[in-house]
């Protein structure tokens, strides 16, 4: 790819990269504001968060999407046919409790409203994608976002994700995502932004 070094060029993330994957998109999440409200305290906010995301990734898009990184980000994508995966599963959900202490009703109920409004058609979903803050304007995320979309234009699909913090609008917007609805998370949580990207079929198809 022009442009691209080997540092910020995606590459399939295995298993015994859980412990980076997790640690680089704790970093990458430190001021979301949803990330915040699941982890008020300040003081284990890191360290919570990277357990959150190592068990988003072995137990969840690990097994049943696709999960690339690069040298700094990384990106969790659930393709068309395992969308009833998009949503972490009950299991997932349990496990995460130990995690979120007394902030895993508020999870669970977040988790529940997303899953009650997903978009019907066939797509393909970009669940999370971060990049360490040490190496932002490098392109790392941009290069994952690019791979997924790449990847969901050759099916000739569309695309699906959340944006929970409202200055990465624009930057999804720039790739052709517009917003479609806005929601609040239940119990009194911060705003969640549902962007889709329509179908961009390849030439030849």
């Amino acid at each position: 790819m022009t442009g691209m070094s080997n540092a910020n060029t995606p590459r399939a993330a295995t298993p015994d990269d859980a412990s980076t994957v997790s640690a680089t998109l704790a970093r990458a999440f430190g001021d979301d504001p949803m990330m915040r409200w699941f982890f008020p305290d300040e003081a284990s906010r890191e360290d919570g968060m990277r357990r959150y995301f190592a068990t988003l990734f072995t137990r969840q898009y690990g097994r049943h999407g696709l999960c690339e990184r690069t040298d700094a980000a990384a990106a969790f994508w659930v393709p068309p046919h395992a969308l009833d995966k998009a949503a972490p599963d009950a299991a997932t959900v349990d496990e995460l409790q130990a995690v979120l202490g007394d902030r895993a009703s508020l999870f669970r109920d977040a988790v529940r409203a997303a899953a009650e409004a997903p978009p019907k058609d066939p797509h393909w979903y970009l669940a999370v994608v971060g990049a360490d803050p040490a190496a932002q304007g490098q392109g790392h995320g941009a290069a994952l976002l690019r791979s997924g979309l790449a990847k969901a234009d050759a099916e000739g699909m569309p695309v699906a994700l959340e944006s929970s913090k409202p200055d990465n609008i624009p930057f999804y917007e720039h790739f052709g995502f517009t917003v479609v609805a806005e929601m609040e998370l239940p119990g009194g949580g911060p705003a969640l932004w549902a962007m889709w990207r329509e179908a961009r079929p390849t030439a030849g198809r």
